[in-house]
């Protein structure tokens, strides 16, 4: 096997399991969803085109990924579903499984941190849902991909998306 086929491999069976991840993170709160799906991007986008089409493509993680990339935003829907989600499993876990004190403050610490990082993010608006435009389609022209976003299209280097996507959470490095 060559190793660059091996590398392939790997990245998509990591970014295959950062999807998965990022799914159990939907229900479990204290598993994070946006760094898991970020990871997934950017393993797809060094192995394969089809499988990062896919996830931006993706009926749910789609847009959740773009609006991150674009706005760091997320819905008012996601931003209370996560919360009232994070506070039950939080407080049953304090109230009925933890039976010291000082267990009991991890846990409230922990869901206090949460609960001011998803405030501090920006709710998502009807304004910014317009700057969006489609879903970035993927092609190759010469050895690099090419990002259309509505009218516009930008060739970039994969490198830099990757570095991009991990480092910032943007598609374009800002």
């Amino acid at each position: 096997m060559k190793k660059s086929a091996m590398v392939k491999g790997l990245l998509i069976a990591g970014g295959m399991l950062a999807v998965g991840l990022g799914a159990v993170g939907i229900f479990v709160p204290l598993l994070p969803t946006t760094p898991f799906l970020l990871l997934a991007a950017a393993c797809f986008i060094r192995s394969s085109d089809r499988m990062y089409a896919w996830l931006m493509h993706h009926r749910w993680f789609g847009s959740y990924i773009r609006n991150y990339q674009e706005h760091r935003a997320i819905t008012l829907r996601a931003k209370v579903v996560t919360l009232v989600l994070l506070w039950a499993s939080i407080g049953y876990s304090a109230l009925a499984v933890a039976t010291t004190w000082w267990l009991r403050a991890v846990l409230a610490a922990v869901a206090i941190g949460v609960t001011i990082h998803l405030l501090q993010l920006k709710t998502l608006t009807g304004e910014m849902l317009k700057d969006l435009g489609p879903p970035p389609q993927n092609r190759r022209e010469g050895g690099d991909h090419v990002i259309h976003n509505g009218s516009e299209s930008m060739p970039i280097d994969r490198a830099n998306l990757v570095h991009s996507t991990v480092a910032h959470g943007t598609r374009r490095g800002g």
